[in-house]
């Protein structure tokens, strides 16, 4: 075969795919890899209301918020292979939803891969009257035919064959129309003939020649619901048209039962899918194989995976048999999650709930490592001041006024260790609960700093303390009491870490709004990843040397805390050579935001 014939009969090929494709009577949407629209047949146009210019290479405006996330599912799950058929909504341009059935089918290139998606619509629920409609027109050789529903005391039409669209929607009173007199003769089948005189009901007198009009009740569950009507001009009604025309309203009522069955169905699964949706815990849905179906946007907040990334797939972490006990996972995020599986009922699938117990897992942690370490702090004063008053109390007599003296001043200086530890757990206690009072305002950074300095001097005689001050420093706002926490804190900390001695510099600048206020010591510094890590209550820093310092790790915490409190903030950093600078920043008096 020549080249030229070939590409001639493909191209014949093409123009009759887009043929069919431009007449088919079905809505067709096509979608590209990245979700957005590549085809959008005249069916789709009038199906949805928005014309292809409009929605061409855009992401699809049809689809509610609340589902897309089974629009979403569904792609995935047709990309594997195969065609799924599902029941749903889609929106028109005019807002009104829209029920359908949908076949979704894989679009793929010329060497099979998939490069999209086909979803081919179909009207479902209020559709049924007019299937019914044309039904009555094939079986009964009427020459037209509706359905009218009944509406407390009206009756609507819903759908035509054989007239004018534009006449759906009439109404007309139902005491005096014919489905009235139909429902009060107690029969499920009536024939009326013009020589009655009811042809102006509605709109039946729009058929030239209308001579006979015939209807059959269809019942919704035990009640009427609507009436089917065959109308004929052209040919003669005999008993076998109307039990045709019985048989036709009964199974109308099935069909309208089932649609009616099916709109609540799909609302309450729009329901569900919301709930799933705005659900803060994360929700998956497995099939038999244990791969992922369904994942909702809180599983996609909790694992950074979204359902793109992990439908058909097994789950990122372990997950339970049916009705077991909770799994608790660390993903290599950090983040902790508990994890249960149920089954659904007469399904093979699984539904998997997990949630966030990161919080609730470091307070676990940090509450076991507080009772190891508060343990192991109070255990040694305790001893002591134990050990001296059992001793004072045996050998009293026994014992010099100098033994004695210095006896009692281990037991002071022990009980005035345990009376620190106590106050920095209840401030650390007020800190966590976020009840830590302050009273802001002006006051005299300069002379407070001066008078702690001159406090700490003869704490050690291996170390030099020396105050950077400048004599014209402005007032700062904050809470003067807290402020001398905070720095008694910080040089505590410069003292402990800094075991061999060295110099101590307390330093303050003003720097623009604020001024900073910074602790420097040649001690053993802050380990790499630890600037940050030391301000968290319980921790004390590495282990080793920096652990053999003692502390119960709530004092940085809690000057964080207050500094905080004061609209102020502290970090840390290593000093280059060695040791650590601890940078406290408060507001200048005069810059203090109003309230």
């Amino acid at each position: 075969m020549r080249p030229e014939a070939g590409v001639a009969g493909q191209d014949r090929v093409d123009a009759t795919a887009r043929a069919v494709i431009e007449c088919a009577a079905d809505a067709i949407v096509a979608f590209g890899a990245e979700r957005a629209v590549l085809l959008w047949n005249p069916a789709a146009e009038r199906m949805f209301g928005w014309r292809a210019a409009e929605v061409l290479g855009e992401e699809p405006p049809l689809i509610p918020e609340e589902l897309m996330a089974e629009h979403n599912a569904a792609l995935e799950r047709v990309r594997s292979g195969g065609q799924i058929s599902y029941i749903t909504r889609r929106a028109r341009k005019d807002g009104k939803l829209l029920d359908l059935r949908i076949d979704a089918s894989a679009l793929r290139d010329r060497s099979g891969e998939v490069i999209g998606w086909v979803n081919v619509c179909h009207r479902t629920g209020q559709d049924a009257a007019d299937r019914i409609a044309a039904s009555l027109c094939d079986l009964t050789g009427a020459d037209a035919g509706g359905f009218v529903l009944i509406e407390e005391d009206r009756v609507r039409l819903v759908s035509v064959e054989g007239l004018p669209a534009r006449l759906r929607g009439r109404t007309s009173d139902l005491p005096t129309s014919l489905v009235g007199q139909l429902m009060r003769s107690g029969r499920s089948v009536m024939m009326t003939t013009g020589d009655s005189g009811e042809f102006a009901e509605l709109i039946w007198s729009a058929l030239p020649g209308l001579h006979t009009i015939a209807l059959a009740l269809s019942h919704v569950g035990d009640r009427p619901y609507g009436a089917l009507y065959a109308l004929y001009s052209g040919r003669k009604v005999g008993h076998m048209e109307l039990e045709l025309l019985e048989l036709l309203a009964g199974h109308a009522g099935v069909a309208l039962t089932n649609a009616t069955a099916f709109e609540e169905l799909v609302r309450q699964r729009a329901h569900e899918r919301a709930v799933i949706d705005a659900s803060a815990d994360g929700i998956a849905v497995l099939d038999g194989a244990g791969l992922i179906l369904q994942w909702n946007p809180a599983a996609h907040k909790l694992t950074g995976m979204s359902a793109a990334e992990v439908t058909g797939k097994p789950p990122p972490f372990p997950v339970p048999e049916p009705g077991a006990p909770r799994v608790t996972h660390r993903l290599p995020t950090g983040r902790w999650l508990d994890v249960l599986c149920n089954e659904l009922n007469g399904k093979d699938e699984r539904v998997v709930d997990f949630r966030d117990v990161t919080a609730a897992k470091e307070l676990e942690e940090a509450k076991d490592l507080f009772l190891a370490t508060t343990g192991h702090e109070l255990r040694t004063p305790i001893t002591v001041v134990q050990g001296f008053a059992s001793t004072l109390a045996r050998r009293w007599d026994n014992l010099t006024d100098a033994e004695r003296r210095s006896a009692v001043q281990t037991i002071a200086e022990r009980a005035g260790s345990l009376s620190h530890l106590v106050e920095q757990l209840l401030l650390g206690a007020r800190a966590g609960a976020d009840r830590l009072t302050v009273r802001n305002g002006p006051f005299d950074l300069a002379a407070l700093l001066r008078g702690t300095v001159a406090a700490f001097l003869s704490l050690s005689d291996k170390h030099k303390l020396v105050a950077d001050i400048p004599a014209d420093l402005p007032p700062a706002h904050g809470d003067a009491m807290a402020t001398d926490i905070m720095v008694g804190q910080l040089l505590e900390n410069a003292f402990k870490y800094s075991p061999n001695g060295g110099t101590i510099t307390v330093a303050a600048r003003p720097a623009g709004d604020w001024i900073e206020v910074t602790v420097d010591d040649e001690g053993i510094g802050i380990a790499p990843g630890d600037h940050e890590r030391i301000f968290e209550r319980f921790v004390q820093g590495e282990t080793g040397d920096r652990r053999r310092f003692g502390g119960i790790g709530l004092g940085l915490y809690i000057v964080r805390q207050l500094a905080r409190a004061q609209d102020g903030e502290v970090a840390a950093s290593s000093r280059p050579g060695g040791g650590t600078r601890m940078s406290l920043q408060l507001r200048r008096a005069g810059a203090a935001p109003e309230g």
